[in-house]
C-alpha cells in the first residue's frame, strides 16, 4: 500500500498536492454537512409530532424565544422551511465538490498523457528502438485515462470515508448498541467482498492489460503492412488473432463491470435487512408504543440510506483501483524513465570530424563496431559500404549523435561530442532514410515536420529537390499525400525527404541507403540532385550500389565491425 501511494504521489506536481489538500478540507466540510443533514431530521420529526417538546427542550426553547416566534406551529413551519433551504444548499455544495474532483481528475489525463509523450520523445534513440510503438501509444491513450479513473476512485474513497466516520459517530452517540451490530455486519460484508470479488477483479485487470496490448499490436502491424496482407490473402489468420485479443479484452471488462455491481446489490440487501431488523427490535422493545421511537427509527433509516451509497462507493472505488492498478505501474515507470538530459551549448563545424578508437555494443560483450578511426573533413563526400548487419547504419548513428560510443570519442574541431553540445550537433544534420514516412497531411507540413512553417522556404526546398513543378500542377504545398505517402511514388517520396532534410539548412547531409528501393534510372536522377544540392555540405552516404557512390572522394568498407 505504501508503494501504491508513493507512486501516485510521485506523479503529482506541487500544485496538484495543494489542490488535493484543499479538496481534503472540502471533503471534511461536506461530511459534516451530510451528518447534519441526517441528524437534523430527528429533532424536526420530534417537534412536528409533539409541539410540547419545543418548550420542554432547553435548546428548542432558546431558539423559539431568540427568534421571537409567536406560535408553536410557526416554529415548526420555520424549521421546515429552514430544512428545505439547507438541503438545497447541501446539494449545491455537493455539486461544486464533485465538479472540483472531476476537474482535477480529468485534468490529470491531459498532464499525464503529455508527460508520457514527453518522456517517450526524451528517450535516447538506443532505448527507443527497443520499444514497441503500439505499447507506447496504448500507454498515452488508455493507461493515462485508466490512471485518471484510479485517481478519481481514491478521491471518492477518501471523501466517502469522512462521511462514514461522521455519520457513524452520530449513530454511536444516538444508540451505540444498534450501531455496533451494524458495524460488525458491514465489516464482515466488506471482508467477504475483498477476499472474493476484489481478487477476481484484480485478475481481470491483469488480463485486460495483456489483451489490450495484443489489441494494439495487431492493429498497428496490420495497418502498417496492409499491402502484404492483401497480397498474402491472410486476413483470416490476422482476424482470428484480433478476435482472440478483442474477445479477451471484452471478457475482462464484462467480468469487471459485472462484479463491481455485487457490492452494491449485496450492501442494499444487507442495508434493508438491517433497517427491518431495527424496526422489529424497536417494536419488540416498545411493543405497541412505537411512536415514541419514531424519530429514532427515521434517523437510523436516513443514516443507513446515506451510508449504503458511501459504503458502495468505497467498495466500488477500491475495486476500480485494483482493476486499473497495472495502469499506475505502467504510467509511473514510463514517466520516471531516464530521458536524455541535453544541454544547449553550441558547437561549430569548420574543419573536421574525428572518430577516435570508437567501439560500440548494444548488449554486453557483443561488439558491433571495433576500434573505428576515421577523419572526415568539412565538405568531404564519403561513403560506407558493407554487408547487411556489418554496422554501417550504427556508425552513421554515432556520427550524427544518436548513439554514444561504448568506448572512444567523436571530436568535432577537437571538441568532444557530449551531452552539453549534442543537441547543437544534431541540428547540423539533414537525414534522408531508406524508408521515408510521410504522415497524412500536406506536402508543406511533411517538409516542415514540426518546425516553424515557412511557406516560401518550403517552396525553395521543393524546387531544390526538383518536385515543386509536380505539386504546383496540383495544389502546391497544400497537396495531401495520404498516410505513409500512399498517393505518391517512391521517387516522389524521396524528393520530399530531400526537401525535408534541406529545410533546416544542415551542414551535413546523410543518406542511409536512401535510394536502394528505387530503380536505377530514378536513383541516378535523385543522386544527381543530391550531389548538386550538397555542393556546400559534407555528404555521407550508406549504399549497396557502387553507382550511387561513384562521385565520393572516400569509400570505407565495414566488415565484421572493422574499417577496411
Amino acid at each position: 500500500m505504501s508503494e501504491f501511494f508513493f507512486k501516485l504521489k510521485s506523479l503529482l506536481t506541487k500544485q496538484d498536492k495543494q489542490f488535493l489538500f484543499g479538496l481534503l478540507i472540502f471533503s471534511i466540510l461536506i461530511s459534516a454537512i451530510e451528518t447534519v443533514g441526517i441528524s437534523i431530521i430527528m429533532p424536526f420529526i420530534e417537534i412536528a409530532s409533539d409541539f410540547s417538546v419545543i418548550h420542554e427542550n432547553e435548546y428548542y426553547r432558546y431558539i423559539f424565544n431568540y427568534l421571537s416566534i409567536d406560535s408553536d406551529i410557526n416554529f415548526v413551519l420555520f424549521f421546515g422551511i429552514f430544512l428545505i433551504f439547507f438541503y438545497i444548499l447541501r446539494s449545491l455544495i455537493n455539486l461544486l465538490y464533485f465538479y472540483l474532483i472531476n476537474r482535477f481528475t480529468e485534468g490529470r489525463y491531459h498532464l499525464l498523457a503529455y508527460r508520457l509523450f514527453e518522456s517517450y520523445l526524451g528517450m535516447s534513440y538506443k532505448n527507443f528502438v527497443n520499444k514497441n510503438s503500439s505499447i507506447l501509444t496504448k500507454a498515452i491513450i488508455n493507461e493515462a485515462g485508466n490512471l485518471t479513473t484510479l485517481i478519481s476512485s481514491v478521491l471518492f474513497i477518501v471523501s466517502e470515508m469522512f462521511v462514514v466516520i461522521f455519520i457513524y459517530s452520530m449513530m454511536i452517540y444516538i444508540n451505540y448498541k444498534i450501531t455496533f451490530l451494524l458495524t460488525i455486519i458491514l465489516i464482515v460484508n466488506a471482508g467477504l467482498m475483498v477476499k472474493t470479488i476484489s481478487l477476481k477483479i484484480k485478475k481481470a485487470g491483469v488480463v485486460r492489460d495483456e489483451m489490450q496490448k495484443s489489441f494494439y499490436e495487431i492493429i498497428n502491424k496490420s495497418f502498417s503492412n496492409f499491402k502484404l496482407i492483401k497480397l498474402h490473402t491472410n486476413e483470416k489468420n490476422i482476424l482470428n488473432d484480433f478476435f482472440k485479443a478483442s474477445e479477451g479484452y471484452a471478457s475482462a471488462n464484462i467480468l469487471n463491470n459485472t462484479l463491481v455491481q455485487v457490492p452494491r446489490l449485496f450492501l442494499e440487501a444487507i442495508g434493508f435487512s438491517v433497517i427491518i431488523f431495527i424496526i422489529l427490535y424497536l417494536v419488540y422493545k416498545y411493543e405497541n408504543d412505537v411512536s415514541s421511537a419514531l424519530s429514532l427509527i427515521t434517523m437510523f433509516v436516513l443514516a443507513l440510506y446515506r451510508l449504503m451509497p458511501s459504503a458502495n462507493r468505497i467498495m466500488s472505488g477500491y475495486n476500480k483501483i485494483i482493476f486499473y492498478l497495472k495502469s499506475l505501474d505502467i504510467v509511473h515507470n514510463d514517466i520516471m524513465y531516464d530521458v536524455e538530459n541535453l544541454g544547449t551549448k553550441k558547437i561549430t563545424f569548420e574543419n573536421k570530424i574525428i572518430l577516435n578508437n570508437v567501439y560500440f555494443e548494444y548488449d554486453v560483450n557483443n561488439l558491433i563496431l571495433k576500434n573505428i578511426n576515421i577523419e572526415i573533413k568539412k565538405g568531404d563526400r564519403l561513403a560506407f559500404i558493407g554487408e547487411s548487419g556489418s554496422g554501417k547504419s550504427t556508425l552513421i548513428d554515432i556520427l550524427i549523435g544518436l548513439y554514444r560510443p561504448s568506448k572512444g570519442e567523436v571530436l568535432v574541431d577537437d571538441v568532444e561530442i557530449c551531452d552539453s553540445n549534442i543537441r547543437s550537433w544534431r541540428s547540423k544534420v539533414g537525414y534522408i532514410p531508406q524508408s521515408v514516412y510521410l504522415f497524412d497531411g500536406t506536402v508543406g507540413d511533411n517538409v516542415a515536420f514540426g518546425a516553424y512553417y515557412d511557406g516560401n522556404k518550403i517552396d525553395e526546398c521543393l524546387k531544390t529537390a526538383k518536385i515543386y513543378d509536380y505539386f504546383n500542377a496540383k495544389e502546391g504545398k497544400d497537396t495531401h499525400v495520404g498516410e505513409g505517402g500512399i498517393m505518391l511514388s517512391g521517387g516522389q517520396k524521396q524528393r520530399i525527404a530531400i526537401a525535408r532534410a534541406l529545410y533546416t539548412d544542415p551542414e551535413i547531409l546523410v543518406l542511409d541507403e536512401a535510394t536502394s528501393a528505387l530503380d536505377q534510372e530514378i536513383e541516378s536522377k535523385i543522386m544527381d540532385e543530391i550531389y548538386d544540392v550538397s555542393k556546400d555540405k559534407t555528404l555521407i552516404i550508406i549504399a549497396h550500389r557502387l553507382s550511387t557512390i561513384e562521385r565520393c572522394e572516400k569509400v570505407y568498407k565495414i566488415n565484421n565491425g572493422y574499417i577496411q
